[in-house]
């Protein structure tokens, strides 16, 4: 019996020379992103736009092209994303709880606050050192309003209920100095509670492990300083299990590789001290030939077309291996270990 893995077939052999890093062409494609204003993919990517100005922003930061960058366009679009924008909250959340959710951020402006956005608005203004341009306050008292009874985070104010917003409220909070407004045991402890017998983690207590879940329980527990909880070896040996022959990385069994996992898997390896268990030349290699060697930008895989959420998670796993040119990333905040120094947070130590 051989056992079939699904994945892709690379360009290069071992007769050619494995394709160079291309920053300029990378950085020349994040900067001309915003001006396609007119395109569908613009247009449809309208309520996440904060997220996205993170991918391309932390990667020009780990390029060393953050200063090619207009900083000031960038804080007052952000700061205009905090709520209250000029837009009034749900008329169906009419409690006394209501201005609880006003200091998050929205995907764009006008948009409702949410973690998943919120997160990306704090790391930029960490990275810029612009935090005194929002409410701090009314940005704390909103993420911590969203936890609930057993430890657990909602996103917003729906109720929906996920480790990633656990990852998100933990890290963010920690950011901004504030874990103390939450109660950290019980987040740890759901957080816990949803990894399954092979180690890894879902999205809640008994779903399917995943590699992005994975990475952010491990990014919470390693934020906490809980990641000692974990056992690190067998949860290894399934992050180890996600490359594939071609060697990228999957983010569960019988899935194609995607440069995204070149994140997500490498990181929770590295809060586990673990990276050397995979073949990172191949890794390495993979993202490689997924670079749109014209026009720039990295693709999910080879041949595919290059947006900014996998330019960015390209880069960024290239930098956690320690590609010489890259600034350092942190594997647990996700953002440049430059930005973690002038916030004087210890990064995490892993061997490359």
């Amino acid at each position: 019996y051989q056992r079939r893995v699904r994945d892709v077939c690379l360009n290069n052999t071992e007769e050619r020379m494995p394709s160079p890093f291309l920053t300029e062409k990378h950085k020349s494609y994040i900067k001309k992103l915003d001006d396609k204003k007119d395109t569908f993919e613009y247009l449809v990517t309208e309520h996440l736009r904060i997220s996205g100005a993170y991918w391309g922003l932390t990667a020009m930061e780990l390029m060393n092209g953050l200063d090619e960058m207009d900083k000031q366009k960038v804080i007052e679009w952000i700061v205009s994303c905090q709520l209250p924008s000029g837009k009034p909250l749900s008329k169906l959340l009419r409690s006394p709880q209501t201005n609880l959710f006003v200091g998050g951020f929205g995907g764009n402006i006008g948009h409702d606050a949410h973690l998943l956005y919120t997160m990306s608005a704090v790391q930029v203004l960490c990275m810029y050192d612009a935090m005194d341009r929002i409410n701090k306050e009314n940005l704390v008292t909103f993420i911590s309003s969203l936890q609930k009874e057993d430890g657990s985070f909602a996103g917003d104010e729906w109720g929906e209920i996920d480790t990633r917003f656990s990852y998100i409220a933990i890290s963010c909070l920690s950011l901004l100095g504030r874990l103390d407004t939450i109660n950290t045991d019980k987040a740890a402890e759901f957080v816990l509670s949803c990894k399954n017998f092979d180690g890894a983690f879902g999205c809640v207590p008994g779903a399917e492990s995943h590699a992005g879940q994975t990475f952010c329980c491990v990014g919470a527990l390693t934020i906490l300083g809980k990641v000692d909880l974990l056992d690190k070896d067998l949860l290894g040996w399934w992050l180890c299990e996600r490359q594939v022959p071609s060697g990228g990385l999957n983010g569960r069994p019988e899935k194609l590789p995607d440069v995204c996992y070149s994140w997500w898997v490498v990181s929770s390896l590295a809060c586990i001290d673990r990276l050397i268990w995979i073949d990172r030349e191949k890794l390495i290699n993979f993202i490689l030939e997924s670079q749109d060697p014209e026009g720039g930008g990295i693709a999910d895989r080879p041949d595919d077309l290059p947006d900014v959420f996998h330019t960015f998670f390209g880069v960024a796993g290239l930098s956690l291996m320690g590609m010489e040119g890259l600034s350092p990333v942190d594997p647990a905040y996700a953002v440049s270990i430059n930005t973690l120094n002038k916030l004087g947070i210890k990064p995490v130590q892993y061997r490359k």
